[in-house]
């Protein structure tokens, strides 16, 4: 069980689906007394990795200072990373996908983390995201702990009432 949860939220719309369904993944983690930290990484400035190599020479100390600071400090602590995006084009947002990039500044540091999630809303097919979240899994040793999709989702608002939000509440309690 995870006891230190970082929760990477990619949706530049605020309150819109995607943070309707972490924001019950994180209701249930926080009623099961779980520590839950939530970067919204479209409010954030993170830039792209540069592949200099910086960090595997000092302790994952990436070379760019910028928000993705604090998400590393988090991540070598943490449990747990889940990954919350709604689905543009076929793949997580683009302010999500700099952040799952920036996190290889940590592949050559001691790492808390064991097991992930993912959470995706789209319109219609999730394409490649589900690839690119088991593949990170695989390689990075992580238990996939779960994976809840929710589709049919057209307007900001359309999960609300769905099922798929009780999902969510109880992958966070069991996570």
């Amino acid at each position: 069980m995870s006891n230190n949860i970082v929760v990477l939220s990619g949706s530049p719309r605020k309150g819109a689906n995607s943070d309707t369904l972490a924001d019950a993944f994180v209701e249930g983690a926080k009623s099961a007394g779980k520590n839950v930290v939530v970067y919204r990484t479209a409010d954030m400035k993170i830039g792209g990795c540069l592949g200099c190599g910086h960090c595997f020479q000092n302790d994952g100390a990436c070379v760019q200072k910028d928000d993705m600071i604090p998400v590393l400090d988090a991540l070598k602590t943490a449990d747990a990373l889940v990954l919350a995006s709604p689905v543009y084009f076929w793949g997580v947002t683009a302010q999500l996908k700099l952040a799952i990039d920036r996190t290889y500044a940590l592949l050559r540091t001691e790492r808390a983390t064991k097991r992930a999630a993912l959470l995706l809303t789209c319109g219609s097919r999730v394409g490649a995201s589900v690839l690119m979240f088991e593949n990170m899994c695989e390689f990075s040793r992580w238990e996939n702990a779960g994976v809840i999709i929710e589709t049919g989702l057209r307007e900001p608002d359309a999960i609300k009432g769905r099922e798929v939000l009780e999902k969510a509440k109880a992958l966070g309690r069991e996570i």
